[in-house]
């Protein structure tokens, strides 16, 4: 039996979001239900060892040429454990249940995202040495200094063109491979930070969002090393400059998709409002699962266009719930901009749309809309104002998750939020334990 490709990449994520794959023979794919068995227990957090035989299921409508590997395709999978019974803690099957409990409650979601990151001619680490230290090094063709003729001004680069524009090669490249494989980029832009490119995503379902942006980041790398680039989707690898993001648009239609819910004669309905009251009140719980890096909270600080206090306006970028401007009924929308790219986008989509649901169960009031720069705003004034702020760092945000998660039960189980907690209570000790740079300038001659 011969097919199209002689082999096929197998494709899955773990809890933490890291893409992971194997490759079979085409024929493995058509023959088998199963045609891939693993262990999970080397991947950490997805299986212990005493249960670690895991098997992968193809989803049939990912297979899908990969466009720079010649004779090879790729295939996102559903895990499986032996007795054929879905995996708990595979992060796919969580945006799949999100799904069928938004069907029970008559509702389909609508889910566009914006995948921000940079691209660096390098990027050198060394931790290889503890004892001697610690560091790293990036390098890029847009900062002064390098041997370009042109160069960006730090957070002066959004829209930049030809020829002080050095990414739109690169755009153009990943534009038609995502194309390729069965997703799109609607458009792509140079974005505020010297070095950094968006990508606003196709719209679609929370496990169509989550594929798409899984095959993004993955398309992403590929092209730039094409290019002798490398993309980093770290949310603050410079400082000074803006961080990347991973905005979610959310709105909800009715289950024939012909009525957006969002809107009431062109404005926002009170389901609207009662779903960003949702957000907002998980806000801090979420930060763990949106921002779920050490890294993320060197974003997450005033004065970068990175949302820090909990509340929300029409157009307004300082907040961390935007109602972007709507061109007609079925663009109103809301617009989650705490996350960032390093997130599962399984989990992140699942438990913010999952927040807004329990906003609209127990019709949380989100409170005026606020139409100032939140960031002028001074300690006292958000005091008076009842405006929460985000979690400075991960373990903050970890113990918010830890005492609230009882919104995420409906679709997420407690050996998954459990589990996932402590992975990242892992990354976080791992940080902890390291001096940092920066240190060695503030405290040696202390």
């Amino acid at each position: 039996m011969s097919g199209p490709f002689k082999r096929v990449q197998v494709q899955y994520t773990d809890l933490a979001g890291f893409l992971r794959g194997v490759e079979v023979s085409y024929e493995s794919i058509e023959e088998n239900e199963f045609p891939v068995a693993f262990d999970g227990s080397s991947v950490f957090g997805l299986a212990e060892i005493e249960e670690s035989d895991l098997l992968l299921n193809p989803v049939r409508e990912t297979l899908k040429p990969i466009p720079w590997a010649r004779d090879m395709a790729r295939v996102l999978t559903r895990i499986y454990k032996p007795s054929r019974v879905r995996h708990s803690r595979d992060p796919r099957f969580v945006a799949e249940k999100t799904m069928d409990y938004l069907t029970e409650l008559g509702f389909k979601p609508k889910v566009g995202v914006e995948l921000e990151f940079f691209l660096f001619e390098s990027v050198s680490v060394d931790v290889s040495n503890p004892s001697r230290g610690l560091g790293y090094t990036i390098k890029s063709h847009e900062s002064p200094g390098s041997k370009r003729a042109y160069f960006t001004l730090t957070k002066r680069a959004y829209h930049s063109v030809d020829p002080i524009d050095s990414l739109s090669t690169f755009r153009l490249e990943y534009a038609k491979a995502l194309e390729i494989l069965g997703f799109s980029s609607e458009y792509t832009h140079h974005e505020v930070a010297v070095s950094q490119v968006e990508s606003s995503l196709r719209a679609g379902d929370p496990v169509y969002a989550g594929d798409e942006v899984v095959t993004a980041k993955w398309v992403a790398r590929n092209i730039a090393k094409s290019l002798g680039l490398i993309a980093v989707f770290l949310p603050k690898p410079v400082y000074g400059d803006n961080g990347s993001g991973l905005h979610i648009h959310l709105s909800l239609w009715d289950l024939e998709g012909k009525r957006n819910l969002f809107q009431d004669n062109s404005s926002l309905s009170n389901l609207a409002r009662y779903f960003i009251g949702g957000i907002l009140e998980h806000s801090r719980s979420l930060a763990a699962i949106v921002a779920p890096t050490t890294n993320s909270y060197r974003r997450l600080v005033p004065g970068y266009e990175a949302p820090v206090y909990c509340t929300w306006g029409f157009h307004n970028r300082s907040t961390i719930i935007r109602v972007p401007v709507a061109t007609n009924e079925n663009k109103v929308r809301v617009e989650f901009r705490a996350p960032d790219p390093t997130a599962n986008p399984y989990l992140a989509i699942s438990a913010t749309i999952l927040a807004g649901i329990d906003g609209l169960r127990k019709r949380i009031d989100p409170g005026e809309p606020v139409n100032i720069n939140v960031y002028k705003l001074t300690r006292e004034d958000l005091r008076k104002m009842n405006i929460k702020t985000l979690p400075s760092s991960l373990s903050e945000a970890l113990d918010e998750l830890e005492s609230d998660n009882e919104y995420l039960k409906p679709v997420f189980t407690d050996d998954l939020i459990e589990t996932y907690i402590e992975i990242k209570r892992r990354e976080v000790e791992e940080v902890n334990m390291r001096p940092h740079p920066y240190e060695f300038y503030q405290y040696l001659n202390l």
